[in-house]
């Protein structure tokens, strides 16, 4: 039973990943490696927290003395196929953020516990086939949500519904507002009306957000942001709306023993910290 304490050092590291895929490229890591870093995590006592966990811990309430958070961005296939089994396998669970005008229905996939698994594209294949909009070869269907959902390996949160940066698309910072508020609203009713409730968590695509985009997301229910930085660590009265994440960098159990290990370490891990943010 893990030892149910304040978070040590009262920090909490969040891993963000995105593709779990034989083919390197940006963003991903491969399945042996991905694999690697979970049996890590299971062999030397780590809880993995989903959004009730963070939700305590900021809270600064009693959470296991190792936690971590795994999250997962954009919902997509190879997650299911790839990271879904190895998860099973150790008894861990994760957040995924679905890009909710990206989900299908349709019968589920097999995934690599089990015989012919589905082939997945790589990352440079499903940015051309998102850009062509055959999104369902790219991203996990309702069906596949619903076992990963049985099985306790994934919860389901928000990316919003078109992963568009509003900022970028529209000629004015009222136009920007509405078509924001458009989309995070979809993509509530949306989760509300599949999995049978909205979410209070939202992460934000290509980790940019302003101070309307925070306005919008609060009005729409959100309250727990997060985001792609690593320039400080969470810790408990942290800022909700400020959530940051270490991206897993696609390398093995060595690179998260090391990681995990500095941002834990009080006198390490506040001056890696406080380097960072002297950088920026």
């Amino acid at each position: 039973m893990p030892d149910s304490s304040l978070a040590s050092n009262g920090t909490l590291p969040v891993l963000m990943y995105h593709h779990v895929n034989p083919v390197p490229g940006a963003l991903t890591i491969t399945p042996a490696h991905f694999a690697a870093q979970m049996h890590w995590l299971a062999e030397h006592g780590y809880s993995t927290l989903g959004s009730a966990g963070v939700e305590a811990f900021l809270a600064g309430k009693p959470v296991p003395k190792k936690s971590v958070v795994l999250t997962f961005d954009d919902g997509l296939l190879d997650n299911y196929v790839h990271a879904h089994p190895v998860l099973q396998r150790y008894g861990l669970h994760a957040v995924m953020f679905l890009v909710t005008g990206w989900n299908h229905d349709g019968p589920a996939r097999l995934h690599a516990g089990e015989p012919s698994p589905a082939v997945v594209p790589s990352r440079e294949d499903s940015k051309a086939l998102i850009e062509a909009g055959n999104t369902d070869d790219i991203a996990v269907r309702w069906s596949e949500i619903e076992r990963m959902r049985a099985a306790g390996t994934f919860e389901f949160h928000s990316h919003t519904h078109s992963h568009t940066r509003w900022d970028r698309v529209c000629a004015s910072r009222e136009e920007k507002t509405a078509r924001l508020q458009e989309d995070l609203a979809l993509s509530q009713a949306t989760l509300h009306a599949r999995l049978g409730e909205a979410s209070r968590h939202l992460c934000w695509p290509q980790g940019y957000f302003d101070d309307d985009y925070l306005q919008v997301a609060r009005q729409a229910g959100f309250r727990y942001l997060y985001t792609t930085r690593d320039t400080d660590r969470n810790r408990p009265g942290s800022d909700p709306g400020h959530l940051y994440r270490i991206g897993d960098k696609g390398k093995a159990a060595n690179w998260i023993a090391r990681k995990l290990w500095l941002v834990r370490h009080p006198l390490f891990g506040a001056a890696h910290y406080w380097l960072k943010q002297r950088k920026r």
